[in-house]
């Protein structure tokens, strides 16, 4: 076999494997372009709702987003407040107990939110709720939140995921930190269900059935705990909604330094997922469960902000050798573009996203040192600092 034909065969090979994630990609980005209307109808009952507020060291956020939330519309009788507070100050916890909410106080050896949580739920009486919402420590979210989480509960949906969007958009990362996350919105979570499939979860802003959440959150070993909650729930077939109509506003990281740590934490529990859950694939398939299969195949695929950048470099290599095999390249990297403009919304696209789009290619290289800093990472808590003070 001569070199010529190693090349090609390494060429094809590596097209196919992008080239799929690419495909991927944009018929979700499509059909997240399919209008739905709300199909869930007023609900015949209030059910009862608790909401977990992990928080670690986020004096400068949590009493806003607590203050924030109490404003819901939703009766007072049929929701608690509850906030985990580690390594919290004094004054803020001081505070926090003048508040109409439950707190509770942890001390752990080794922080992270699933002790948190699971710490609450081993706290809380089992009898008394119907469903569990997680919310990070700086998210806020309008009155009527409660009423749609009610609405579709009520009407069958176990598992819930609002739409998380950026409540901050004052510095290039910040920008750059909630296109992502919109793009995410559009392709994994409004596409996915306009095909029947589940959405992601994101980590906050979702609702869970209270009994299934207390009987698995004890399940839970990483620091990657939305993607262990999606491997649970898929497995047993468990279908996760979207509500695109229903906002949870979240703080976008706005320092590199956040940006690079957040992201490694997520690259880390990327690749745990894909270590515990891709033996399973051939059987998912086969026992018919599609929607816990495309997960698999979801996980296994690169990190958008990596796949335009090394396409785009294989790009440049591949012609200086040989330019009639870089011309798939440069088309697959403009679908690739095309893609992500689809998955875009409007109210994003302005003069200072593109600005901030020329910044991409330091977050690219920033995603690309992480892939060489992963040991160890998924075993312990790295936290994202909130706050205005943090620029």
């Amino acid at each position: 076999m001569t070199l010529y034909t190693i090349l090609d065969n390494i060429d094809s090979l590596c097209f196919f494997l992008l080239g799929t994630s690419v495909l991927y990609l944009f018929v979700f980005a499509l059909l997240s372009h399919i209008k739905r209307k709300d199909i869930y109808p007023a609900a015949g009952k209030l059910h009862r709702f608790v909401i977990l507020y992990p928080a670690y060291k986020e004096d400068r956020v949590i009493e806003n987003a607590i203050s924030n939330f109490l404003e819901q519309d939703y009766p007072k009788s049929c929701y608690d407040v509850v906030v985990i507070s580690d390594q919290m100050q004094d004054d803020t916890i001081n505070r926090l107990k003048s508040m109409p909410v439950t707190l509770m106080e942890v001390h752990f050896q080794q922080s992270s939110k699933a002790k948190a949580m699971q710490y609450a739920m081993e706290n809380l009486d089992k009898n008394t709720y119907d469903m569990v919402v997680i919310m990070d420590a700086d998210n806020t979210v309008e009155p009527n939140f409660l009423h749609e989480l009610n609405k579709a509960y009520h009407s069958g949906c176990l598992v819930i995921q609002a739409h998380r969007m950026a409540k901050n958009l004052n510095t290039d990362t910040a920008i750059l930190d909630a296109v992502s996350e919109e793009i995410n919105n559009s392709i994994f979570r409004k596409g996915h269900v306009r095909l029947g499939l589940s959405a992601a979860l994101i980590g906050s802003g979702m609702a869970i059935d209270f009994q299934w959440f207390k009987k698995n959150i004890f399940k839970l070993q990483t620091a990657g705990e939305d993607k262990e909650l999606e491997a649970l729930l898929l497995k047993e077939n468990i279908f996760i909604e979207y509500l695109e109509h229903v906002n949870v506003y979240d703080e976008k990281t706005q320092k590199d330094s956040t940006f690079y740590n957040q992201r490694r934490r997520w690259l880390a529990s990327q690749l745990f997922a894909i270590k515990n859950n891709i033996g399973k694939l051939p059987g998912a398939l086969f026992d018919g469960k599609f929607d816990y299969a495309n997960k698999i195949c979801q996980w296994m695929m690169l990190p958008r902000v990596l796949l335009l950048g090394f396409i785009g470099i294989i790009s440049i290599i591949v012609l200086l050798y040989q330019w009639t095999w870089a011309i798939k390249w440069f088309i697959l990297e403009l679908l690739l573009v095309i893609t992500l403009s689809l998955a875009v919304p409007d109210y994003l696209v302005n003069e200072q996203f593109k600005k901030a789009v020329w910044k991409a290619p330091k977050l690219f290289l920033l995603m690309t040192l992480n892939l060489f800093r992963l040991r160890g990472v998924n075993k312990k808590f790295i936290h994202t600092e909130h706050g205005e003070n943090n620029k």
